[in-house]
């Protein structure tokens, strides 16, 4: 019998018996809420059919975003809006305290922390329109979710159904008082067609602010995931970087149960059982001598499936890019899938949040199967892309499914260094710089020894489409590289590099690391750089070609007029560079160079490095 993981085992004690909540229904009386929209006047509660007719000539059809597009498309969303600016909308102090205060301790928020209610659009529905299924995108930074308050008014149909992973609400408006629904922004959510009378709602974006802290939780608790922490990372695992010995896990990946977009990802803003997960994890992942992140998770799985028919299916989703408003969904079903066992699933990690609130960069990284867990499997969540692949002869019958999620990711400290620069090497570089300039060497080569198991794969370009970040790392590669004064340091630091990423501009730099580090290191990076080509090119390729023709000639001169002695050069520029890479002196003792040629200095000054 196979022992279960300890991140399993903390990702299960972590769910516990709570049920998450995501959305919260509270009904208000007419008189905690007045009404006045420019042109119209007061809005009488309930709202007769006449008066509703008077809002519909103010109303404009509801837009939504597409992509970079936004649309108006009443096959998506069918409804009129109100402009804004028309619309006057007072509570009763006391009235939308108590609401807030409610809506708050149904969704699970911090009890210190404040939550308030921004008014966001007047929205009329008549006989025949619809809202197709969309998520609510944050249009400030502190938005948490939404508000819905449907005006009292005969009608019917037109539910409000709010989707959050398995779990579906339906909520229904009166006749003679206000329906209030409040629920997370990321919960998927639709208005049903309108079949008679008129459905009038305001919305509103919750806004979190104040105290947004949780309690750590017991001890028990606390000290119990320490313990699966500490199991964890001294469990070996494979290496994902080739047939090397097993090594300790570099993290520990736990994935969120909602979805965050950039703009909303913070400590402060997890929802719901987020929340208190996340601030248990952070307190355990302290006690056990770690650090804490939060990280969004793009997530692609690919089953083995069968359908009933040769239909494909594909799913997208759409938000309201006018107002940044709404994500809606394509109206594709959901297919007749039989899936069968999981073949792959693939997480990337981006938009990275430290432990004290600072954003990172925008990078990418991607994480093995055994640094995951979570509480909810991601197949229980809803996919907001799938493409069914039919059988192809040699592959096929597969469904792939994409979702987004969120993560907190844990890693020990001693390894802070080299999981930051794994997920940005432009930070590590400059790290890395700062520490040397500082007089910190020791400090800066232990830090970068500890890229060496990754750095050649986290650098080498693999498309053209990598072509231009590599050549932003490449100038503060050159800058590391010769300020932590150590040649095996530098070596490693430029290895994933090609000969294509030096060009004119980099002559100062280029040159000081040969006046550095001699000869004999020189000639090593180059014959390093030559023999090793991207995946996309091959040894004299185009991209060699043109390096060659445009970058070269002018590179030697510059290299010749600024460092002496130079570079040998019998008639051509190509002697220690050319469209391969420098033969090795086996290949050089079977064709006797010219005598001239022997009267001249060595390619590269052959000092120690002056440090």
């Amino acid at each position: 019998m196979t022992a279960t993981p300890a991140r399993d085992r903390l990702a299960r004690t972590l769910r516990g018996d709570a049920e998450p909540a995501f959305g919260a229904a509270l009904t208000a009386r007419t008189d905690d809420l007045s009404l006045e929209v420019e042109g119209v006047g007061p809005v009488a509660f309930p709202v007769r059919p006449a008066q509703a007719r008077e809002l519909l000539r103010l109303g404009h059809p509801a837009r939504f975003g597409r992509g970079e597009e936004t649309l108006t498309d009443r096959g998506v969303r069918d409804t009129w809006e109100i402009p804004k600016d028309l619309v006057r909308a007072r509570w009763d102090d006391d009235a939308l305290n108590a609401i807030l205060t409610t809506a708050k301790d149904e969704l699970g928020l911090p009890i210190a922390a404040e939550l308030t209610a921004d008014l966001h659009s007047l929205l009329v529905y008549e006989p025949g329109q619809f809202f197709r299924a969309h998520q609510d995108s944050e249009k400030d930074d502190s938005m948490i979710g939404t508000l819905v308050v449907t005006l009292p008014s005969s009608y019917t149909g037109g539910e409000l159904v709010v989707r959050h992973l398995e779990e579906k609400k339906i909520y229904r408006g009166s006749k003679t008082a206000l329906s209030l629904v409040a629920f997370y922004a990321d919960c998927r959510h639709e208005v049903l067609e309108v079949r008679s009378g008129y459905r009038i709602a305001l919305t509103f974006n919750l806004l979190l602010g104040g105290d947004t802290a949780l309690p750590e939780g017991d001890e028990g608790a606390v000290a119990e995931l320490a313990a699966f922490l500490g199991e964890h990372f001294g469990t070996p695992m494979s290496s994902r970087y080739g047939p090397r010995a097993a090594t300790s896990p570099s993290r520990l990946v736990y994935l969120l149960d909602h979805e965050y977009t950039p703009r909303a990802l913070g400590w402060s803003g997890l929802k719901g059982a987020d929340a208190a997960r996340g601030s248990l994890l952070r307190a355990a992942a302290d006690r056990a001598g770690c650090e804490a992140f939060l990280a969004l998770a793009d997530i692609k799985t690919t089953h083995s499936a069968y359908e009933a028919d040769d239909d494909y299916e594909y799913r997208g989703w759409y938000w309201d890019g006018d107002s940044d408003d709404d994500e809606v969904e394509d109206s594709g079903g959901p297919g007749d899938y039989e899936i069968q066992e999981l073949i792959d699933s693939e997480v990337a990690l981006t938009h990275w949040t430290g432990p004290d609130g600072t954003r990172l960069e925008k990078t990418s990284l991607f994480v093995g199967s055994d640094e995951v867990c979570a509480s909810i499997e991601t197949n229980d969540f809803e996919p907001y892309s799938s493409e069914y692949e039919g059988y192809m002869g040699n592959w096929g019958n597969t469904l792939d499914r994409w979702y987004h999620r969120a993560a907190v990711v844990v890693w020990p400290r001693e390894q802070a260094f080299a999981n930051r620069a794994e997920t940005s090497p432009s930070w590590a570089l400059d790290e890395l710089a700062v520490m040397a300039v500082s007089g910190d060497l020791s400090g800066a080569r232990a830090a970068a020894a500890t890229l060496q198991p990754f750095w050649d794969s986290s650098l080498g370009a693999r498309t053209p489409d990598d072509k231009e970040r590599i050549s932003g790392l490449f100038g503060k590669a050159l800058r590391a590289a010769s300020v932590v004064a150590d040649p095996a340091t530098a070596t490693m630091l430029l290895a994933p590099f090609r000969a294509e990423s030096l060009t004119t501009g980099d002559i100062d730099a280029f040159g000081r690391l040969v006046s550095g580090y001699g000869q004999l290191w020189t000639a090593g990076l180059l014959r390093t750089w030559f023999a090793a080509q991207p995946g996309w090119a091959y040894a004299g390729g185009p991209e060699r070609q043109r390096w060659v023709a445009d970058e070269l000639p002018g590179l030697c001169a510059g290299l010749h007029a600024a460092h002496r002695p130079a570079p040998r050069r019998h008639g051509s520029s190509s002697t220690w560079y050319g469209s391969g890479p420098p033969r090795t002196s086996t290949q050089r003792s079977r064709r006797r160079p010219p005598a001239a040629a022997t009267r001249h200095s060595p390619p590269w000054p052959d000092r120690s490095p002056p440090y």
